[in-house]
């Protein structure tokens, strides 16, 4: 007979910066791992896409050289480490599904080593110097929770973190907590402007998810200056991961250098702030069939 998940464990969230060459950003993760479990954490979330440089700067038919199989080479690295350390991994990868058919790929690795399923990330973004549309099918498998030896948990990636449509689809599949491995900086034109407000907006939307679904949020962001083959004008990654509780409470956050940000889950804290916040209970589930149109006019 299965155990129960634990009503209490910690998280780690790998705040790291990459290098141009895959194997020793898949070192470094491991190692990132293997300390989070040394630290006692039972769950651990690495950035989006940290097998390489952010590759969404330019669009370059070479890159898609980069993609690998999922699961395949990285999962079976990364599920050697779960099962040795006994913890949970989340792990975003440029999946190549068929020839020219790839996608931004969340692997849900369990504490046993095994992959208990995937995510592909539903919104792609297309921005200057984040290009994604050019590299990524939209997901497939629609919004889901993954039951792990932490318990349900949700994996979406990075721009979905823009969309409460999403933590509300997964959260209502029993998800205590929504992980968002993360590729998000400032444009160093844009910064001294801008920067400020782009990093409180990003805080505020993923606090928003935690209390309007009474869940835990966690978003593992890159960190570090990354200008992808030496051309462009690079990207700034701001960092700043951070966990918060169902009532969006930030109880851990990282700052802008590399950091390994560990943060104590209490899944009690759930019904606590349901009780007395019951959003679920009040929804107008009879009232929101519109919500499938893109916009509604008179």
């Amino acid at each position: 007979m299965a155990a129960s998940p634990p009503s209490k464990f910690k998280i780690g969230l790998v705040q790291m910066s990459m290098s141009d060459d895959p194997a020793a950003n898949l070192g470094k993760a491991v190692a990132r791992v293997r300390e989070a479990a040394k630290a006692g954490a039972g769950l651990v979330c690495l950035p989006e896409l940290f097998r390489t440089h952010y590759i969404g700067q330019r669009e370059d038919h070479a890159l898609f050289d980069l993609a690998e199989a999922v699961p395949g080479p990285t999962t079976e690295t990364l599920g050697k480490i779960a099962k040795e350390n006994g913890v949970v991994v989340i792990a975003s990868l440029f999946e190549r599904r068929a020839a020219g058919l790839y996608h931004n790929t969340a692997a849900v690795i369990d504490a046993d080593g095994k992959v208990k399923g995937i995510y592909r990330k539903m919104h792609i973004p297309d921005d200057p110097a984040y290009y994604e549309k050019f590299y990524f099918t939209p997901g497939d498998l629609g919004f889901r929770a993954f039951d792990t030896k932490v318990g349900p948990i949700g994996a979406l990636v990075c721009w979905d973190q823009w969309y409460p449509e999403g933590a509300r689809l997964t959260a209502l599949q029993g998800a205590n907590i929504l992980l968002y491995p993360t590729a998000i900086g400032w444009h160093p034109a844009e910064k001294e402007k801008y920067g400020e407000q782009q990093l409180d907006a990003w805080k505020t939307i993923q606090r928003s998810h935690a209390i309007a679904n009474g869940c835990w949020v966690a978003a593992g962001n890159r960190v570090g200056f990354e200008q992808l083959g030496g051309e462009g004008a690079g990207i700034e990654f701001w960092g700043h991961s951070f966990v918060c509780d169902p009532f969006g409470i930030v109880v851990a956050e990282a700052g802008e250098d590399e950091a390994l940000v560990l943060a104590d889950v209490d899944l009690t804290r759930i019904e606590e702030v349901r009780r007395n916040w019951p959003f679920l209970r009040d929804r107008r589930t009879d009232a929101y069939a519109d919500i499938q149109h893109r916009f509604l006019t008179d």
